[in-house]
């Protein structure tokens, strides 16, 4: 894998292509948008998917939370000089990657926005708060094992295969990995969000909402209020697919975004 300021990427081709950023949520990796990456090559698009700090390949940079991931993005696409780019984020990935989209108007053309959350009322799930609860995060993240792990994903995903739990598994790789999650989940509060309500909608670009009609985590709700809050918003919800969705119906998943993207540029 390539990396750039600090952080490993995976990317298709072709180089001069239009570009796409993926951003991955928790606990996942770039590994998510592989076949994504490659139905991109086939559309002619750039796709550019970053490790964030200490997920997947990447190190991890301490303190990992929530403002130094934003800052850590924002880095790593000044430095490969990626923008503007059609934003691709999921779950973690929308928190951190709409706030940069937010912060730097005009660095995101258009946005595919899938099974996350942007909103200063939201509400952490369960698996969230007791991350967030000292003693109950710290053993949760000092117990977990590669079999643990396995069962969990596999209880949420069915597209969990040996190589996607393994990959996943490498936020767990040491005591700084697993000290990240933990610094993550408890450095910001949704309250946070005030500030950016409205400005979403005032980047004025073309949005594609995705999800999983059956996510617990990000509730389908969460995708008609996107949908209801970006105008000419396009909402597509994948029926009978949980929160992972592009490991439980990557052609479906990857179809939509495709199609999403070639629009763009028709």
């Amino acid at each position: 894998m390539k990396s750039a300021a600090g952080l490993a990427y995976r990317e298709s081709r072709p180089a001069d292509g239009p570009v796409a950023l993926l951003v991955h949520g928790y606990p996942e990796s770039s590994w998510m948008w592989a076949p994504l990456l490659d139905a991109l090559a086939d559309a002619g698009w750039r796709g550019v998917a970053p490790d964030l700090a200490g997920y997947g390949d990447s190190p991890p940079a301490p303190p990992g939370t929530w403002q130094r991931h934003v800052e850590s993005l924002e880095r790593f696409v000044a430095e490969l000089g990626l923008a503007p780019v059609a934003l691709v984020v999921h779950d973690w990935g929308g928190l951190i990657g709409l706030r940069w989209a937010c912060d730097h108007p005009g660095a995101a053309r258009a946005l595919v926005i899938t099974d996350t959350g942007f909103f200063p009322d939201g509400r952490w799930h369960g698996l969230a708060d007791a991350l967030r609860t000292p003693g109950t995060g710290e053993e949760f993240v000092d117990g977990m094992t590669r079999e643990g792990f396995a069962a969990g994903l596999r209880a949420m995903a069915t597209g969990m295969d040996d190589t996607a739990v393994d990959e996943y598994f490498k936020a767990f790789g040491d005591e700084p990995r697993r000290r990240g999650q933990l610094e993550l989940y408890r450095s910001g509060e949704f309250a946070e969000l005030a500030a950016y309500e409205g400005r979403l909608a005032a980047l004025g670009v073309p949005a594609l909402i995705l999800w999983g009609s059956e996510d617990p985590f990000a509730p389908v709700a969460g995708a008609h209020r996107f949908a209801k809050e970006l105008p000419g918003a396009e909402l597509v919800v994948l029926d009978g697919v949980g929160h992972f969705v592009f490991d439980d119906a990557p052609r479906a998943a990857n179809d939509a975004v495709v199609k999403f993207l070639r629009r763009l540029d028709a």
